[in-house]
């Protein structure tokens, strides 16, 4: 086991940045020295050798008891979770070989947007990705989502008021419970692929070792013609290739019936082609002339990506009668790299960029729990994070005379680069407090300090009171106080003024710094249980910010951008129903959303002058408000078959009303609607009592609706997109 965390980890120093991160951060070597050494480095195989008394609880009850107390540690107590398990992902459209947002989206208030990307509530991005309870640092936004659904036993979406533990980023927490081998004694080993030239194999493969070892290793590869979004809605993108590599693997040592210690270690490899859309219109100069440059058809334009992302998590729990508690370190490191055409990117957009963002993230976290009483249960942590972000950007540009704004001179190269530092420290204290039989109130405080290029921190309050009001009926409200630091690894720290008079100088030079996000959030609803097949909940939210965090995509190069409203309000109301009876599940989740903004006050040099003059006076949608968001689904198994069904509607996101025209209003109109059905059906043949053979047949959006999820218009919106036109796909997975 050990040789097989040394190659995982020696794959990732293979990266030069990466080694020379790791070589930097000497205080966190001890990660590297766990991973070599394993069990050795604490003697954890005395205390299982000691642990040998008729009374000791099976391996199997000591993992099941620790994955309860672990959770109880960080209850949602009074937030929304939706929860979906391994077999409901299975039970959707292309099941565990879809990408991961793709999961999410079945949640009620998500809305889809482009690039796997997706809005939970009428937020933006300010997603909080948990594994096992451990904080996930967060990584630079792209194309390929590095988290694989093949290794997700449980996954919830919890958001609206949260407790006091869950603090920085607050729209959504994504809490993933993995697959641990403890339950899955064997492995499979499956092909999938289809339409676009799909080719997708992959393995899983878990189950224990001497030692009260338990492991789970994945790993999966995908090659296709779809990679991003097709931008021109035909049946087939153009200049859209992907390859893709993901693997995770979990392992976890019980010391003993008290304690043990995990390790998880991920890492994905991603590079794409950006699509193209044919007659593109060419960039003129400040005197309306082509650029002196060869002509290349938009069609034929070659831009790539390459995306990496590494991650690894070391983390200790031991529950000890009344108090429960687990010590976790992190490390991560991300990185996008954006490669021009560099003659067709100047003939289109006037510069062609090569972008090479990255950033490496270490932190500790402590979460803990103590039963005072019957009446209260106490529980307190902190986090502390450390972050280098760098920023390498070389763009070749024309310079323009100031006069005529006409080409003067040869092609130039302009750098600007930046290298940054950031630190992340929360702490927080709660109360869950049994007030009656019925009514429990979770109430506590956290507070977050953000050091970046500002010093900002906020002491935030928290309150959720759950009432029963008979065994299948609960009401909840609350109230929450949040804080939300800007992203270090996308803020722009440079003068837009080292471009003026050339081809890529804007109208606006001020370059104002992003601010952390504080908001007020309410939620209140209500949960009933008709009977045990049916459930059904409401739940209403409003939230008032200052500050408030927004990103797009401002230029040819597909990163994303973030900055501040001053102010901003986002309200809307959630219906979720299940039904399960014997073999026929379903579900149905609609959202309202409403999702608005004022006043630009960071990063002023990605907006027009005429926008920047209507925001400072006037509230606008926010370019991922949706207004109405439907997702459903329906799934029959009999005899070995399964059929499913589901379809995601979405009333669109937003575009200008009139781009370019002295009437627009930023972001005034919608996308159109859309709604894609799915179909499915997979069979299980049965060879013996521990292998089986399954077949599976997907049909995506089989109306083969054309619909768009971006028409290229709106703030930081950049470019076209298009949802998947209908797409044939199946496979076979070997379980064993």
């Amino acid at each position: 086991m050990r040789v097989w965390l040394l190659v995982g980890f020696l794959c990732c120093l293979q990266h030069r940045k990466l080694y020379l991160y790791l070589r930097r951060q000497g205080i966190f070597a001890f990660l590297i020295i766990l991973l070599i050494c394993g069990e050795d480095c604490f003697s954890i195989s005395s205390y299982a050798d000691n642990a040998t008394s008729s009374t000791q609880l099976s391996e199997v009850d000591v993992i099941g008891q620790l994955d309860q107390e672990r959770n109880s540690i960080q209850p949602s107590l009074g937030a929304t979770d939706y929860n979906i398990t391994s077999d409901g992902i299975d039970d959707e459209s292309r099941g565990d070989n879809t990408s991961f947002d793709q999961v999410i989206l079945r949640a009620p208030g998500v809305a889809e947007d482009q690039w796997e990307q997706m809005h939970v509530r009428g937020e933006h991005a300010n997603l909080q990705y948990r594994i096992n309870d451990v904080l996930l640092p967060e990584g630079l936004t792209g194309f390929g989502a590095e988290l694989d659904p093949r290794f997700v036993a449980n996954v919830s979406l919890i958001d609206g008021t949260l407790p006091a533990q869950y603090g920085f980023h607050t729209a959504g927490i994504v809490d993933i419970t993995t697959k641990s081998g403890a339950f899955e004694n064997g492995g499979d080993i499956s092909m999938y692929g289809g339409s676009n030239s799909e080719v997708n194999p992959s393995m899983t493969y878990g189950g224990s070792a001497p030692g009260n070892i338990n492991y789970f290793v994945t790993s999966s590869y995908l090659e296709d013609n779809l990679g991003i979004d097709n931008n021109t809605g035909g049946t087939s993108a153009i200049h859209d290739q992907t390859q893709e590599a993901k693997m995770f693997a979990y392992v976890s040592k019980i010391i003993d019936d008290e304690s043990r210690i995990s390790v998880m270690l991920g890492a994905s490899h991603s590079d794409f082609q950006i699509p193209n859309a044919p007659g593109g219109a060419l960039f003129n100069d400040g005197a309306g002339n082509p650029l002196p440059l060869p002509y290349i058809p938009s069609q034929d334009v070659n831009d790539r990506q390459i995306e990496q992302n590494f991650y690894g998590v070391v983390a200790y729990q031991k529950s000890e009668d009344k108090l429960n508690y687990q010590l976790s370190a992190f490390t991560r490191f991300s990185e996008v790299n954006y490669l021009p055409d560099p003659i067709g990117d100047l003939e289109y957009n006037g510069v062609a960029s090569t972008i090479n963002d990255s950033i490496f993230t270490n932190g500790l976290e402590f979460d803990s729990s103590y039963e005072l009483n019957d009446r209260h249960t106490l529980r307190a942590g902190s986090i502390f994070t450390i972050s280098d972000a760098i920023n390498e950007s070389n763009s070749d540009v024309f310079p323009e005379d100031p006069g005529t704004g006409a080409v003067d001179g040869p092609e130039e190269s302009i750098n600007a680069n930046n290298q940054k530092q950031g630190e992340t420290y929360g702490l927080y204290l709660q109360d869950e407090w049994k007030v009656t039989d019925p009514l429990t109130i979770n109430y506590g405080v956290r507070f977050d300090q953000s050091y970046q290029y500002l010093n900002e921190y906020q002491l935030s309050p928290r309150i959720n009171a759950v009432y029963e009001v008979d065994p299948a009926t609960k009401v909840h409200v609350g109230y929450a106080r949040y804080f939300t630091p800007p992203p270090l690894e996308e803020q722009q720290n440079f003068n837009p003024a080292i471009f003026n008079n050339t081809t890529n100088a804007t109208a606006i030079t001020t370059n104002s710094p992003d601010l952390a996000e504080r908001a007020n959030y309410y939620d209140a609803g209500i949960t009933h249980d008709f009977s045990p097949k049916f459930q059904a909940g409401l739940d209403g939210y409003f939230k008032t910010a200052i500050d408030q965090l927004d990103d797009g995509q401002f230029n040819a190069a597909p990163i994303v951008t973030p900055f501040n409203y001053k102010y901003g309000q986002v309200s809307g109301v959630e219906l979720t129903m299940n039904y399960k009876n014997g073999g026929f599940t379903s579900y149905a989740n609609a959202a309202w959303s409403h999702a608005l903004g004022s006043q630009w006050i960071s990063d002023q040099f990605q907006f027009s002058q005429a926008d920047l003059n209507y925001v400072a006076n006037h509230w606008i949608y926010l370019d991922h408000d949706q207004a109405l968001t439907v997702s459903s689904g329906v799934a029959y198994e009999f005899h070995g078959t399964k059929v499913y069904a589901d379809l995601l509607f979405g009333s669109g996101l937003r575009q200008s009303s009139d781009p370019g025209q002295p009437d627009n209003i930023p972001n005034g109109k919608r996308v159109g609607s859309y709604n894609p059905v799915n179909l499915g059906i997979e069979h299980t043949f049965k060879l013996n009592s521990k292998h089986d053979i399954k077949v599976r047949f997907d049909i995506v959006n089989v109306a083969d609706e054309v619909y768009e999820l971006r028409s290229g218009s709106g703030v930081g919106v950049f470019a076209p997109s298009y949802g998947p036109r209908r797409g044939f796909y199946g496979g076979v997975t070997y379980d064993f």
